[in-house]
């Protein structure tokens, strides 16, 4: 979904180089690739909250690149518009939905800026440089 909306993506479940178990080789990899892509999404599901890597894999993002280029994309239904900043930490991310824009006819994926309740189309999001 987000290859078709302009981005190219990056999925360490699926990077090769990765070593078979977690070791400092995982980090720096995952540093390294979190710092030269342009945006970061989080596909996150029930787990993420719990999740070692998660914060820290969230905290470099934010670091390298702001929290206007990181999203949360979740991956289960969310109860309400507010349900995503009981997590903490997830709760200080855009996030990804499926949903009614002003400016589009139908619905579109965008990406919701929880500060402001604005959205953005997601393409233009993914392509954006802020």
């Amino acid at each position: 979904m987000l290859e078709s909306h302009g981005a190219a993506v990056y999925v360490d479940k699926k990077d090769g180089s990765l070593p078979p178990y977690t070791d400092k080789s995982t980090a720096k990899i995952l540093k390294n690739r979190i710092s030269e892509s342009q945006k970061f999404v989080l596909l996150a599901s029930e787990q993420s909250k719990d999740s070692r890597w998660v914060p820290w894999e969230l905290g470099l993002a934010d670091g390298y690149k702001g929290l206007g280029n990181v999203a949360i994309f979740p991956a289960v239904e969310s109860k309400g518009r507010d349900a995503w900043t009981n997590w903490e930490y997830l709760g200080l991310y855009d996030r990804i939905i499926w949903g009614d824009h002003d400016s589009y006819s139908g619905k579109i994926w965008m990406v919701i800026h929880g500060d402001s309740y604005t959205a953005t189309e997601l393409g233009k999001w993914l392509t954006s440089v802020r």
